[in-house]
């Protein structure tokens, strides 16, 4: 292995300040497009966008935890249809008044906590309601996230000001200005017994021989979750408390889960996106409710709260002695909130003296309730999908880190595309396995896909190292039901010369190609015909249908809509079509994926982001189906070697055999 050449310390300021300016033009990018999609809007319009429910009724007022006014709000006059609210986002209440302007309206900010289907919970950030409540008709608007970026520069800030600091050493070996440090792993005895393989075991040694940071590398199907766990409870048995953190609250939520089995005391940090019952009782509130000081922190609250109701019935009399009473009242309120929340932080730092794991996402680690607190070790999972500055906010608290994930699937999302062009989508964790070659462990078996399936993935982006476990290296569709017929587990269905052309919808800037899309379910009916599914009752086949353009995938939707062999898949929620992006972390047995691009030019956009096909391609586990144009993609190297390799194995078909 060459040794690395390891970068001077100035030159890591510099590097840094870059990314700080990269995030602000991220930051302003974001804001202006929420600003297009939102600030000029009308009400209906926003409604439409999905960004506004209107008009709302409040349902019901709590005191949440810290004082402060929860509301549940219920959307009036039989609304319903899309939306993008969900738990976590920002979102703020309105009135709507009669003979204001706009831009004047009176809001009041919170965080969404809950999302049924025409209520939601807001947590605000006041202790009481305000009078403008009863003036005019409410609304409730998502709001721009902030928080998010200040927190990421504030801990770029921290990185960069660090110094003679563990921060700094930290800093340093990551960015690769000083070599990571190894205990030998020979000493990592592991107390644990588990199931796991070879490559498992030795990235878990890995991690507990890091002095200052270990990369659990895990291509997709190896077992990445499981390991990542595996390594944290043998981490706990030697330290008192860790903090395991993703970037989505997805991730953060199944980790949650996957430690809450084993037995361990977690807290789950913010709002779960997930709804289950172990999830929940693992969350802050719940533990807190838990407590055996709740009893007397609920009573506080409670008649707080009477004191502000009593307050509250002097709003239309406005005497002298109405006010001062009403102001004794509001004062007496506010002195039992100010003593419940004292006993609320006791609580809280007694479960979090005893507790074993925190989870939340990067941004949660800087929680009101946990931004003191600092860790011997902390996990960052989803790592080569966080955005560098995001992934320095639980850093910055850590004496060790340690990153999970696979730099060769999708990269974070960057919604500017000079900073993306500039170096924003590099991750911190790519950062760190291109400058410290010996940090990362890479899991070598996969437990998805057939091997066929897994061979050209393997040869592109992981070295030719991966192995297919005996349980799935033969696992197609005719070993699934031998009605299925002969046929390999990869294919490639060639459009050229066929006159298929990409057609452009202006107003999206989007690319569909109806033919490709026609023929590409033609062929998956084909394929599915000697299927029964009242034969696998227990075990029905899923099957995804991917396209890269979303004008693609909407007109691939209307078109299995009239196809009486797929529609009733899809209502019974076997089929599903989406991007890349939203298979992402899934599997199913069929994979299609019309690559959609056909056109003289030899043009094929953002198909040339291989990572992001990648995740595509190895979504499969019984068959891979592809369809394209070979004269438009064979331009490209990757897209050439995958026809090359359909041709070597002997899955190369034209669309002249299936018309014929």
């Amino acid at each position: 292995m060459t040794q690395p050449t390891y970068t001077e310390p100035y030159a890591l300021e510099k590097e840094l300040r870059k990314v700080q300016a990269l995030l602000k033009l991220e930051q302003q990018e974001d804001y202006e497009q929420f600003k297009i999609k939102s600030a000029q809007a009308s009400i209906a319009e926003r409604q439409r966008r999905g960004l506004t429910w209107y008009p709302v009724k409040i349902i019901q007022e709590d005191i949440g935890f810290g004082g402060k006014l929860v509301l549940e709000l219920e959307r009036q006059g039989g609304q319903g249809g899309l939306h993008l609210f969900q738990v976590g986002k920002n979102a703020a209440l309105f009135a709507n008044i009669p003979g204001r302007a706009a831009s004047d309206r009176p809001t009041l900010s919170g965080v969404v906590t809950s999302v049924k289907r025409n209520k939601i919970r807001l947590s605000t950030t006041k202790e009481d309601l305000p009078d403008w409540t009863d003036e005019g008709k409410l609304g409730v608007d998502l709001t721009f996230d902030e928080v998010s970026y200040r927190e990421m520069d504030y801990a770029l800030g921290k990185v960069m000001g660090a110094y003679d600091s563990r921060l700094a050493e930290l800093r340093d070996v990551l960015l690769g200005a000083r070599p990571a440090r190894f205990r030998p792993e020979a000493e990592a005895t592991l107390y644990y017994p588990s199931p796991l393989n070879e490559s498992q075991l030795a990235a878990v040694r890995h991690v507990l021989a890091a002095q200052d940071v270990a990369i659990i590398h895990g291509p997709p199907g190896t077992g990445k979750t499981t390991t990542l766990v595996q390594a944290i409870l043998e981490t706990i048995r030697r330290e008192r408390r860790v903090l395991v953190c993703a970037p989505s609250n997805t991730a953060v939520d199944l980790l949650t889960e996957k430690l809450a089995e084993r037995g361990v005391n977690v807290i789950r940090m913010g709002n779960p996106s997930r709804v289950s019952d172990l999830l929940l009782q693992h969350t802050l509130d719940a533990q807190i409710m838990n407590h055996k000081s709740y009893a007397e922190l609920r009573s506080l609250r409670q008649t707080a709260e009477q004191y502000r109701e009593a307050a509250g019935k002097f709003k239309k009399h406005f005497g002298w002695e109405e006010r001062e009473q009403r102001r004794l009242l509001k004062q007496q309120a506010h002195e039992l909130l100010q003593e419940s929340d004292q006993l609320e932080r006791y609580i809280t730092e007694d479960l979090l003296e005893q507790v074993q794991v925190i989870t939340c996402t990067l941004v949660g680690a800087g929680n009101r309730a946990i931004r003191h607190l600092t860790y011997e070790t902390v996990f960052i999972d989803e790592a080569a999908q966080a955005l560098e500055p995001g992934s320095w906010i639980p850093i910055s608290k850590a004496g060790r880190v340690v990153l999970a994930g696979d730099h060769q699937q999708l990269p974070p999302t960057v919604k500017s595309e000079k900073a993306a062009r500039e170096g924003l989508r590099e991750t911190l964790f790519e950062k760190c396995i291109k400058r410290q070659p010996g940090v990362a462990r890479m899991l070598e078996t996969q437990y998805r896909m057939h091997e066929l399936i897994m061979q050209f993935s393997s040869q592109q982006f992981y070295d030719g190292r991966l192995k297919a476990a005996p349980a799935v290296a033969h696992a197609d569709l005719p070993a699934y039901d031998p009605r299925f017929a002969p046929d390999l587990a990869v294919e490639f269905l060639d459009t050229a010369g066929f006159g298929f052309q990409e057609l452009t919808i202006e107003e999206s800037r989007s690319t569909a190609n109806p033919e490709e899309a026609d023929l590409l379910l033609k062929r998956l009916a084909q394929l599915l015909e000697p299927y029964d599914p009242v034969d696998h009752e227990t075990d029905l086949l899923t099957i995804g249908v991917i396209a890269p353009y979303r004008a693609q995938i909407n007109y691939l939707k209307d078109a299995i809509e009239e196809n009486d062999e797929l529609v009733g898949l899809m209502e019974h929620r076997m089929l599903s079509v989406g991007t890349v992006d939203s298979f992402q972390g899934q599997e199913r047995d069929i994979i299609a994926i019309s690559l959609t691009r056909s056109n003289p030019q030899g043009e094929i956009g953002f198909l040339s982001d291989i990572r992001r096909m990648n995740v595509g391609m190895t979504r499969a586990r019984k068959k891979l189906l592809l369809i394209g144009d070979s004269a438009t993609l064979g331009a490209h190297p990757f897209y050439k070697a995958f026809i090359d390799y359909t041709e070597r194995i002997g899955a190369y078909r034209t669309a002249w055999e299936l018309e014929g």
